[in-house]
């Protein structure tokens, strides 16, 4: 008996060891140096790729943002503010029914097949609001020229990216709706216009919220 509860006595002192020591290697340890590292290395990412203007953080590099004008009574869809550049449209969005106490989105994507008759309609209804929007005297937009990403939303509905041929399609009216040269507003749209990661992956693109920051700018100076 005696042998038994000494042999049980010692099973649970090293059982109980090991939970310490891989709690301290695991739980603190482990933790600390992958935090430590990342905020050495990446430290930008590592804390969520904040965008920051005037000295305060006004979004992340990572997750799209709305340009759209304040909603009118009873308006359940507010309209977009023609001022700014505008990013892909978010139709996988939806709203928090779970937790009601706090205003969230939900990110996702529509789940709509490419023969979805309700997926075409949005699209048609997208491409000619965007052929309207965009179209000033002198530069009309033809239905052709308008690119995918701009009348479908992406995977998780907050892209911050859009296509180099979606921002140019929007310079003509972003000049004329802040009074600024067009060939101004282009050279903005090239310096913000980022290629194909290491040269191979993926599509140029425009950080659409980096890119009307710099707007922003440019008109406060003019």
């Amino acid at each position: 008996m005696n042998n038994f509860l000494t042999g049980r006595a010692r099973s649970l002192g090293a059982g109980l060891r090991a939970l310490l020591v891989l709690t301290l290697v695991t739980g603190v340890l482990y933790p600390l140096a992958v935090t430590g590292f990342a905020q050495l290395l990446f430290p930008g990412r590592a804390n969520g790729s904040e965008v920051r203007a005037d000295g305060r953080v006004v979004g992340s590099s990572l997750i799209g943002q709305s340009y759209t004008l304040p909603p009118k009574k009873g308006q359940e869809t507010p309209e977009p503010d023609l001022r700014w550049f505008q990013g892909r449209p978010a139709a996988g969005l939806g709203t928090n029914s779970e937790n009601t106490r706090y205003s969230l989105l939900l990110s996702g994507a529509t789940n709509l097949a490419a023969d979805s008759q309700v997926l075409a309609q949005r699209v048609r209804a997208a491409k000619a609001a965007v052929v309207r929007d965009n179209s000033v005297p002198g530069h009309p937009v033809s239905p052709a020229d308008v690119p995918a990403d701009a009348v479908t939303s992406s995977g998780s509905g907050l892209d911050p990216d859009i296509s180099p041929q979606y921002a140019r399609l929007q310079t003509y009216r972003v000049a004329a709706r802040n009074h600024l040269p067009v060939t101004e507003v282009a050279r903005l749209v090239q310096a913000h216009t980022d290629g194909r990661t290491l040269g191979f992956l993926g599509e140029p693109r425009v950080d659409v919220l980096e890119l009307n920051i710099a707007l922003r700018d440019l008109a406060a100076r003019r």
